[in-house]
């Protein structure tokens, strides 16, 4: 579960990190600025939808930093991506859809899994993103 106060930090450490004030990054990404302000004062918790738009806007900030404070701001590997300039700018970059798929969570392992490994794994829950910014929550 997100913790407003700590949530609030990160966003402000971004919003100083890119030198904005919250109007314009409520602006840059495409929100009204009463979202920044009610989730700033801890007021709000993030929604899928305000999250999914910061890390498109902002591709060094990492989801997991965003919502937990575990990894580094600015990421590394994004960092790395705009300072090599062997990298052609025509690369298609991934979405933060293709970001979350790809980044392992605890204690899950990459997906590189062989099928008898997932066959011996028990789920635990499925939630189906919609987007419109809605999912749905299954459990066993």
């Amino acid at each position: 579960m997100v913790n407003n106060q700590e949530f609030s930090e990160r966003l402000s450490l971004i919003m100083r990190h890119y030198g904005l004030t919250s109007s314009s990054f409520a602006e840059r990404i495409g929100v009204q600025r009463s979202s920044i302000s009610h989730l700033l004062s801890g007021r709000n918790k993030p929604s899928l939808d305000f999250v999914l738009k910061v890390l498109k806007e902002f591709p060094e900030v990492s989801l997991y930093w965003l919502m937990n404070g575990v990894g580094n701001f600015p990421n590394k590997d994004q960092k790395e991506i705009k300072q090599n300039p062997s990298s052609s700018s025509s690369e298609p970059r991934n979405s933060p859809e293709e970001n979350i798929a790809e980044t392992p969570a605890n204690n899950l392992a990459p997906h590189t899994n062989t099928l008898d490994e997932l066959a011996a794994k028990e789920i635990e829950r499925i939630v189906i993103l919609y987007k419109d910014g809605t999912f749905k929550n299954y459990s066993p």
